[in-house]
């Protein structure tokens, strides 16, 4: 994960074209918790880790099927987030005018009417075509950790270590 307050590196400057990781392989992990963990480790003891990467190697796109849909689902799920959204824009148009129990009404009404619209009418559109609910994920087939030359023999040292 990246830090959006870390400083940024010279090779990540807005506009710069993407580029390959580079370095020697000091690890390779099956997931991304051990890679995360070894340079953790790395970490722990002293280590430069910013001379540390870790690549996502034999990238798959994995959809996982939630469950079936059906009318109820997606009307009941369209009142539940529309009424939610309601809350925090009647809640803050209290805070604004001064009352509450009035705009968290009209907040709650037309965010259930504005949840109903936004979720019923992209089910329509699909005509049964897709009539489940998923999540998509972007996962490694392995997770490699990759060492600048310089410092890659002693990473893979201390990492040895952590094998053991």
């Amino acid at each position: 994960m990246t830090n959006p307050l870390a400083p940024r590196s010279a090779g990540s400057r807005r506009g710069e074209l993407p580029t390959p990781p580079t370095g020697w392989p000091i690890g390779s992990y099956p997931t991304y918790a051990e890679a995360q963990r070894a340079v953790d480790y790395l970490s722990d003891q002293e280590f430069s880790v910013e001379d540390v990467t870790i690549v996502g190697v034999d990238l798959m796109q994995v959809e996982r099927v939630l469950g079936r849909l059906s009318w109820a689902k997606v009307i009941g799920g369209g009142i539940v987030s529309g009424a939610w959204l309601g809350v925090f824009f009647g809640l803050l148009l209290g805070i604004v005018t001064g009352g509450f129990l009035a705009p968290l009404i009209v907040g709650i009404v037309g965010g259930v009417i504005f949840g109903l619209i936004s979720t019923t009418i992209p089910y329509a559109a699909t005509r049964g075509t897709r009539d489940f609910a998923s999540t998509m994920q972007l996962v490694a087939g392995r997770y490699d950790v990759l060492c600048q030359p310089k410092t890659a023999e002693k990473a893979r040292d201390m990492l040895a270590r952590l094998a053991i």
